[in-house]
């Protein structure tokens, strides 16, 4: 039972070490990779013409 728990165990161990390896790429600079991506993209365009739709529609009105 020991043995069969410490194989588990070393398993575990070699995954986390490559979900660390992969997650630890520099991601300093990730806006500038994004930046762009989505220019003249008339989806994209309409996705944020309705959330400033929405946003306006949440403010309080001024008397």
């Amino acid at each position: 039972m020991s043995e069969m728990i410490e194989t588990r165990l070393a398993k575990l161990e070699r995954d986390i070490a490559v979900l660390k390896s992969r997650t630890g790429r520099d991601k300093s600079n990730w806006i500038a990779q994004i930046t762009g991506s989505f220019k003249d993209d008339p989806d994209f365009d309409e996705i944020v013409r309705l959330g400033k739709e929405l946003r306006d529609a949440e403010e309080p009105e001024e008397d």
